[in-house]
């Protein structure tokens, strides 16, 4: 079943509606392109849910958002081996959202980054990334009707999702952040100059993803053929990248300067003090983009956080969540969710 209905600003209307059975589960799913505020600026998310769910709550209610370099739904919805995170969370019985922030995926590209990248300045820098996840965290309270929601960031996302639950409480439900950044002790920044956005090829993406990889466990990380699914449907969501040879992606560099600048000030961009939601920090142990000394050295500043938990898992890396090892990820992210759904 498939239906597009028009959207009409600044209300958010489905683009399509259809059906998937996951687990014996039939997951009802919808799509959104939700209006930001700034002109011409929408923002793409996806919903999926048992289809008989007619009852929302906060503990059941969960909000994913991606990293510095790849949007949410090619990650977080990707049926390999026939089963999305998304699916293994919603045939569960939560109510599950992922975003593709500004400049990622389906939604829209500022138009800087139709010019040449040295044109600009970096673009979408966390405070810009914060407007969208406000607005999407609001639209989906307002659409369920629930006070607050549990926030999941991976990478970058775990800096937003942590800097919006630090500076709106009442908003939050639960916290995950998988593979947090956190300020690195003695690093020294680099100092050239960023463009708006920069390129990525899928040669260089599998490279740095086998980063820190025992070279006698790399053939069997990723089973045939994910890389190649998640890099072809990643790929695909920049036409324009498509279209050079070989096809790039394209990602904002605002992240990119925050983290430059937070690097050289010495501090980070939020105070996990303020975090008062339960929140569970997890990590593989062989993320060499944000390794576990940096969840390590997060953990005992969310001082003011219920029941917070610190996992390292074995044999992943940073994106752990396309791996073969995925399930135990899954799993351990799933115990501390339906934990908070049965209290």
């Amino acid at each position: 079943m498939h239906r597009r209905m028009l959207i009409a600003a600044p209300l958010a209307a489905p683009l399509a509606a259809t059906r998937v059975s996951a687990q014996g589960v039939t997951l009802a799913t919808e799509e959104y392109m939700l209006p930001t505020g700034d002109a011409g600026i929408e923002v793409f998310l996806r919903n999926k849910r048992p289809e008989e769910t007619t009852r929302f709550t906060p503990a059941r209610t969960l909000l994913f958002v991606h990293g510095a370099t790849y949007p949410a739904h090619t990650a977080f919805d990707l049926p390999l081996g026939g089963l999305s995170w998304m699916d293994y969370i919603a045939s569960r019985g939560f109510d599950v959202w992922c975003l593709d922030l500004r400049g990622y995926g389906r939604s829209t590209r500022p138009p800087q980054m139709s010019q040449p990248p040295e044109a600009n300045p970096p673009i979408v820098r966390a405070d810009v990334a914060l407007q969208d996840i406000t607005a999407a965290a609001a639209f989906i309270r307002q659409h369920r009707s629930v006070p607050r929601l549990i926030h999941m960031g991976w990478s970058w996302g775990s800096t937003l999702m942590g800097r919006f639950a630090a500076e709106n409480p009442g908003g939050v439900e639960r916290l995950v952040l998988f593979a947090p950044p956190w300020v690195s002790q003695g690093a020294t920044p680099a100092t050239t100059p960023l463009g708006a956005y920069r390129t990525v090829t899928q040669a260089q993406a599998r490279e740095r993803w086998m980063n820190g990889v025992p070279e006698a466990k790399r053939a069997a990380l990723i089973p045939p053929g994910w890389f190649e699914h998640w890099a072809g449907v990643t790929w695909a969501t920049d036409p324009e990248g498509l279209r050079r040879n070989p096809s790039v992606l394209r990602a904002p560099n605002g992240v990119l300067q925050d983290f430059r600048e937070f690097e050289q000030a010495g501090r980070p961009s939020w105070d996990p003090a303020k975090v008062t939601a339960p929140a569970l920090l997890v990590v593989g142990e062989w993320d060499r983009d944000t390794p576990p000394a940096m969840a390590a050295a997060l953990f005992p500043l969310l001082t003011n956080s219920p029941g917070k938990r610190l996992v390292m898992l074995g044999e992943g890396t940073h994106t752990m969540l396309l791996e073969r090892n995925r399930g135990v990820l899954y799993s351990t992210v799933q115990g501390f969710l339906e934990e908070g759904a049965a209290s």
